[in-house]
């Protein structure tokens, strides 16, 4: 069948005047769909681009690379546009930041045992194969080192039945590797990873939930303070990504003295923020607070940090604690902080910093904030998630 691509929707896919649903092709492009759901491309847009990775076929971790980078750069700050218009918002076309190639820094490939050896790597689209990707150009030069690490560790901690996790974080001390898998953590296997982790210079090895080696710890810089973190806690992608978000973020608050951050994580937003204002972190995860808060006191010049450990889903802080406050600074997960942002709006706080991993529930929160008098004074995109669909926004809000 033959058909033409109308446009793309904000999952990257295209969709045709039939209403069908088609991976990796662009807008205008005239298409012959084949039987697995893939199409052949009859006539290229003028923003089709070769791959620059090899493995852009068969690997799903990247959507976006047969599209030139002004085209998803484009894309993106239309995906945000058309959320907020969406929920009645006129917003301008705001900037875009985005991460360079190679690098992300950390990354969760699986691994699994073969009969001739082991594989590490990413499922290709909506398969359970799985692709290796031994010239990935997504990945920083620290996490392709780690793959002779990753496959040592395939072949100890995986079975011949089933794939194991890997997530992988790189840190200022070396890899911090932690491993999901079902099989038992014996005295012989701690003494093998011991040696492995020496032999690779890995970090920090957890197996599961249980840290087995700590060579050094695995700290991550957030402004003055060295702080580490949980095994597998939030990280942002890359450290152009975080440092697009940090500087809108200070941006916003810049001379308010007292700041809450909502959703603090280790502190990725409040330790910076630490050299000017006094802050309250609030954070659902004890162990990001109890992290937070050692990289606050080992840490110097900075001012009074105080840490809260509260689920703001179930327990959102109310009007009465917000509104002792200059400035809040929210950045929730993918589904929103609506419970959260109907509290602020009830509250006299008169400044959001609000940054945002989905622009649909970015926007149904913005919407609220503005029924309560808000507006939106400025708006900024970030690509930290290079050739994916993922879009993270940073906005100031202002009553």
């Amino acid at each position: 069948m033959t058909t033409r691509v109308e446009h793309l929707t904000h999952q990257g896919l295209g969709h045709t005047a039939e209403g069908q649903f088609v991976p990796r092709v662009l807008p205008g492009e005239e298409i012959e769909l084949l039987e697995e759901g893939s199409a052949r491309i009859l006539t290229p847009s003028a923003d089709r681009v070769a791959p620059p990775c090899r493995h852009f076929k068969s690997c799903g971790g990247c959507a976006m690379q047969h599209a030139s980078d002004e085209f998803v750069a484009g894309w993106k700050v239309q995906t945000v546009v058309r959320a907020l218009a969406a929920q009645g918002i006129d917003a301008p076309a705001p900037a875009i930041e985005t991460s360079p190639p190679a690098a992300r820094r950390r990354a969760k490939p699986s691994g699994r045992r073969t009969k001739k050896g082991t594989l590490v790597g990413f499922h290709g689209r909506g398969s359970d194969v799985l692709v290796e990707v031994p010239e990935c150009k997504l990945l920083s030069p620290a996490l392709m080192a780690t793959l002779p690490a990753l496959h040592d560790l395939t072949a100890i901690a995986a079975s011949r039945k089933g794939e194991i996790g890997l997530t992988v974080t790189a840190s200022l001390s070396g890899p911090d590797i932690q491993i999901d898998t079902d099989k038992e953590l014996t005295g012989e296997l701690r003494i093998e990873l011991a040696m492995l982790a020496q032999r690779h210079k890995i970090a920090r090895l957890v197996w599961q939930d249980e840290q087995v080696v700590m060579i050094e710890p695995p700290h991550q810089r957030f402004g003055r303070a060295l702080v580490v973190p949980p095994a597998g806690a939030f990280l942002q992608a890359t450290a152009e990504g975080e440092a697009a978000l940090l500087k809108a973020v200070k941006a916003a608050v810049q001379g308010r003295a007292r700041i809450v951050d909502l959703f603090s994580g280790c502190g990725t937003f409040a330790l910076p923020l630490a050299e000017t204002s006094e802050i309250h972190a609030v954070e659902g995860e004890k162990a990001m607070v109890e992290a937070l808060d050692r990289g606050w006191r080992e840490a110097q010049g900075l001012k009074r940090v105080t840490t809260e450990a509260r689920d703001l889903f179930r327990r959102p802080l109310l009007p009465e604690e917000l509104s002792k406050f200059d400035a809040v600074v929210i950045d929730p997960p993918r589904a929103g902080a609506e419970a959260q942002v109907a509290e602020i709006a009830a509250s006299t706080v008169p400044l959001v910093a609000m940054v945002s991993c989905n622009p649909v529930t970015f926007a149904r929160d913005a919407k609220a904030l503005i029924a309560a008098g808000f507006r939106i004074e400025s708006l900024v995109v970030v690509d930290q998630f290079r050739w994916s669909n993922h879009i993270e926004v940073a906005a100031k809000l202002v009553r």
